[in-house]
């Protein structure tokens, strides 16, 4: 055997040397054998073979003529002249190989002698050692090889030594070694392949798949089953990979994901904003409205605000703003423009900016609001629309938007193991500053395992202080000073905004409920109009004072009859305070308080007009589509009727009768399940 080696680096010591400190080097290198269970014959051989070094480099003439054919060798440009040993001394030359550094050369020369004609004997003590040296040395080489970022190079390592160790089957622990170091090689194999070229398709499908495999073993996004990567590296991770898929990638992926991950679910929907956003595509914008809104999730609404106003839906905008944006962002807003609009289009214009249109690999979009809602495509799909449809969102009971939802479940804001870094401040301060001293992130309330604020969930603060306010106000004043503002303006009274309707709510200032994309003051086509009448209509089946009211539903699994009744009291209790009377029981133990404040809401906008609605309802089917420890969904088909009285008690306009099929969502509160939203179904 040759070793790919001379007697200066096998000994460990530099061509300037003496020869006595040779000698002290040879002896410490005698004292600290290797301790890894090899044979004493291999150790044996690795101490001749210092010594041989030892004795040629302290002998001045042998010295000099091995110094020049060196020398002589080294000017013809070849690789580096190599030790010829016997192979007696084979299995101490690759030990003393490894220990100089040399770990791929070790691990492919002991590959070599475990192959045939040169395989050793099963079972010998020659093959142990043989195989325990291919297996450190492929540890070392692939740290190796780690370490300068061929983290394919040392995959294929790794993969190749765990193929020879289970063929010889011997080593069980090494064997385990190499696939943890194998599993914990994966994130940085998964960057690798998705930072290559967009052309190089076959690496790029590879890397996509080991990160669907990567985070299937970890149990999804919010998991933690993966002992390799911890939550921290996990993050740091994920907030790397985003930046090297592009938009449709991450639409496709977090979108497959979707189903197990409302976190997933929320990315995807990002995603879907900023390819709508980017190539002007406003049937996706509506995509990422629709998920969102029957997520589930709480805290979107000034979100949603965003999507309703790119969607030219400005009263359903201005709704869910109002309803949802924390005191602060308000503020904020007031001091971007004193106009509505302008408002909304500055928060708009920042979130755009800071939150959707950065971390895709193929997206170069700026929050151009004049030019998106100036693109003809746009402004058709726009005009094409039916009056703007306002789903009531999945709201939140009360969620402060510049809270920390990770530091809400564990503990106070400066316990937050995550809180992002503020950005840096303008210059000379700011008047706002105290104001809006906005140090946590802006994000939907994720339950507490879930810590990935690096997806870029929204983390929103005006940059660099007032000149950041002012940038996002002068982006407000342009899009309402370029006439852009009859295309955002709300329609005029012929065809007004149209409340989504849902199973026992009816639209403030609204007759009937109509479904979704129905034009205001058009009769049901399927369904036929009840005859008006001049007597209220029964309200037996509404609870009243004196019935007793029901026991909150704490199933840990309920049943579908246990959340169709909790549906129908929900529904009879909404029905009784329309109509002007009292629940009969607590509504906070039939839903979250974002629902609640809707239905009070709209009882003072009727107590304003002097109206009241008598509404009737019935559930007449419903499957639970998913079920889970905390959150379950359901399908209804409900039929409904309504009809808004005036203070004498006479009907108003026209009774509707309607059948409707929604979407429910039931939150698990503690050990009570209430409903968290609903929206029409798909």
């Amino acid at each position: 055997m040759e070793l790919p080696i001379d007697h200066f680096r096998l000994l460990g010591v530099s061509p300037t040397t003496d020869a006595q400190s040779v000698l002290r080097t040879l002896e410490h290198r005698l004292n600290r054998a290797p301790d890894d269970g090899f044979t004493s014959e291999t150790l044996q051989a690795r101490e001749a073979l210092l010594r041989d070094s030892a004795d040629l480099l302290t002998d001045t003439a042998r010295r000099q003529v091995y110094e020049a054919e060196l020398t002589a060798h080294a000017g013809t440009g070849h690789p580096v002249h190599g030790l010829k040993i016997p192979s007696s001394r084979e299995l101490g030359g690759l030990l003393l190989l490894l220990e100089a550094g040399q770990p791929l050369e070790c691990f492919d020369l002991a590959c070599r002698r475990l192959q045939p004609p040169q395989a050793p004997t099963l079972g010998s003590g020659r093959e142990t050692d043989l195989s325990r040296l291919a297996a450190l040395a492929c540890l070392a080489a692939s740290r190796e090889q780690k370490d300068h970022r061929l983290y394919e190079a040392a995959a294929h390592t790794l993969r190749s030594g765990l193929q020879l160790l289970q063929r010889v089957g011997q080593h069980p622990h090494l064997r385990q070694a190499i696939s943890e170091e194998l599993q914990r090689l994966r994130p940085f194999r998964v960057l690798d392949l998705l930072s290559r070229n967009l052309a190089a398709i076959e690496e790029r499908s590879e890397g996509l798949a080991l990160l669907e495999e990567l985070v299937r073993d970890r149990g999804g996004l919010e998991g933690d089953a993966d002992p390799t990567l911890s939550p921290e590296d996990f993050q740091a991770f994920f907030k790397q990979i985003r930046d090297h898929l592009t938009v449709q990638e991450q639409i496709d992926l977090f979108s497959r994901w979707a189903s197990d991950s409302p976190a997933a679910d929320f990315v995807a929907s990002t995603a879907l904003t900023a390819s709508g956003f980017a190539q002007r595509k406003p049937e996706r914008i509506a995509e990422a409205q629709q998920r969102l809104e029957s997520s589930g999730l709480e805290g979107l609404q000034p979100l949603l605000a965003c999507l309703h106003l790119l969607l030219g839906q400005v009263e359903a905008a201005q709704r869910a703003f109002q309803v949802g944006a924390d005191p602060a962002l308000l503020r904020w807003a007031e001091n971007q423009s004193s106009d509505p609009l302008g408002q909304l289009c500055a928060w708009c214009s920042e979130w755009l900016a800071r939150d959707v249109l950065p971390h895709y690999r193929d997206l170069e979009a700026e929050a151009d609001l004049e030019a998106y809602f100036a693109d003809r495509d746009v402004q058709a799909y726009i005009e094409r629309l039916a009056p703007p449809v306002l789903s009531p969102p999945f709201d939140s009971p009360g969620l402060d938007p510049f809270s920390n939802p990770f530091t809400a479940a564990q503990g106070s804001a400066e316990s937050g193991p995550f809180r992002p870094p503020l950005e840096p401040e303008a210059p000379g301060g700011d008047d706002f500053d105290d104001e809006l001293d906005w140090q946590e992130s802006w994000m939907p309330h994720w339950p507490p395992q879930w810590r990935l604020p690096s997806l870029n969930w929204p983390s929103w603060r005006p940059p660099g202080g007032r000149r950041g306010l002012i940038t996002a106000a002068a982006v407000a004043a342009g899009v309402l000073g370029l006439g852009l503002v009859a295309l955002l303006r709300p329609r005029p009274p012929a065809t007004p905004i149209v409340v989504q309707p849902v199973a026992g709510e009816a639209p403030p200032g609204q007759s009937a409920e109509k479904p979704a994309g129905q034009q205001a003051g058009q009769p049901a086509s399927s369904t036929p109009t009840a005859p008006q009448s001049t007597a209220p209509q029964s309200t037996a089946s509404q609870p009243t004072p004196s019935q007793p009211a029901a026991a909150p539903l704490r199933s840990a699994e309920p049943s579908e009859a246990e959340i169709k009744a909790l549906l129908e009291r929900w529904l009879a209790a909404k029905a009784a305070v329309l109509a002007g009377k009292e629940a009969g029981q607590p509504l906070d133990s039939l839903a979250r308080p974002a629902q609640i404040e809707r239905l009070e809401q709209e009882r003072r906008d009727d107590a304003a007009r002097n109206e009241t609605q008598a509404i009737t309802t019935a559930v007449e089917g419903l499957t639970i589509t998913e079920q889970g420890p905390n959150r379950i969904a359901a399908e209804a088909t409900i039929r409904y009727s309504d009809q808004r009285r005036g203070p004498d008690g006479n009907p108003l306009g026209q009774a509707s009768q309607l059948e409707l099929r929604n979407r429910y969502v039931f939150g698990r509160d503690g050990d009570v399940w209430r409903l968290a939203g609903f929206g029409p179904t798909r």
